[in-house]
């Protein structure tokens, strides 16, 4: 293991603790995923099922093991997803209020949320280009939120399909999760957040790779998600069926879950935008690489199971990779 990686693992706030272990749980979820079934033993109530049943939802629970009926009261619609919006954008728009208002007005963030975030592990560096570069990642988060809330309710056309009432609750508390993650990432002097320089004056070159990087793939998502939006629809935009089609155009031409991917490129462009050194959030990326790619795995054996005519050159996750 190299010595700065060491060093950072052992300065791990509680925060990164948290983003390490989901990463790594969901690293052992896609590795098992892929293991040879008869590694795990068979039957309704065996492991197999109930992990399969977990990680599966929407479309993929179709392609998994036989169900048992019991498993069902677990179930919630999938297009509770919008649920998951709903409180990013309040919550994460309550915490970028506050941000702004210590930034241009001097006010300190609330005496509860303080003490929330010294709790979990808040930085109390001084680094001048740290302020703006949390401020940037929460403005978007908070937008990147606030689009796929409106894809959700304008423009996702939802089938009956479910989601397991865990990944319902974890979803919920993952869109609190990583707004605190963002706002304990602003250095803090005593009670007050420490600005350093002006905004404009801390303005880099990887702020502006992160914004670019964002947008593109906020755009190339937003894409994709119209494309499957479309495959149940007429010309006139009325929705005709609820079937599950093979998708063209944008990045499906390479991947099967470009959605997934250009997840991931979101991420990464925020980690750009914090300057590639935040290591608490490149913990967050590497959770969110793993746990994108096992839907896009699963994403990907559905359409082959499915559709014998299926591109054979397609990935599942990565263009031309994996």
């Amino acid at each position: 293991m190299a010595p700065w990686l060491g060093a950072a693992l052992l300065r791990l706030s509680p925060l990164g603790a948290l983003w390490l272990i989901l990463a790594c749980a969901f690293l052992l979820a896609l590795l098992l995923q892929t293991a040879p079934p008869s590694l795990f033993p068979r039957g309704p109530l065996a492991l197999s099922t109930f992990f399969q049943d977990l990680i599966r939802y929407g479309k993929t629970k179709s392609v998994g093991p036989q169900r048992p009926s019991s498993y069902e009261v677990f179930d919630v619609p999938k297009r509770w997803f919008c649920h998951f919006y709903v409180i990013s954008v309040v919550w994460n728009g309550f915490l970028l209020l506050c941000l702004i208002q210590a930034l241009f007005l001097g006010t300190p963030f609330p005496g509860w949320l303080q003490d929330l975030l010294r709790k979990l592990g808040a930085s109390q560096m001084q680094g001048d280009e740290l302020v703006l570069s949390a401020f940037l990642v929460l403005v978007f988060l908070w937008l990147h939120s606030l689009r796929r809330l409106f894809e959700c309710l304008f423009i996702s056309v939802f089938s009956g399909s479910v989601i397991h009432v865990v990944q319902y609750g974890f979803g919920v508390s993952y869109y609190v999760i990583i707004g605190l993650t963002v706002l304990s990432q602003v250095p803090v002097d005593g009670r007050n957040v420490y600005v350093g320089k002006s905004l404009l004056m801390q303005t880099r070159w990887f702020h502006i790779l992160g914004m670019i990087m964002y947008i593109w793939s906020s755009v190339h998502q937003h894409r994709c998600h119209v494309i499957l939006a479309n495959m149940r629809k007429n010309d006139s935009g009325k929705v005709i069926h609820s079937k599950y089609r093979i998708p063209f155009g944008d990045w499906f031409e390479y991947v099967s879950g470009p959605n997934y991917f250009a997840e991931l490129m979101i991420y990464v462009s925020l980690a750009v935008t914090f300057g590639f050194y935040n290591f608490t959030w490149w913990l967050v990326v590497l959770y969110v690489l793993f746990s994108q790619a096992l839907a896009a795995v699963l994403s990907h054996r559905f359409y082959l199971s499915k559709f014998d005519s299926y591109p054979k050159h397609r990935k599942a996750y990565v263009p031309f990779l994996f």
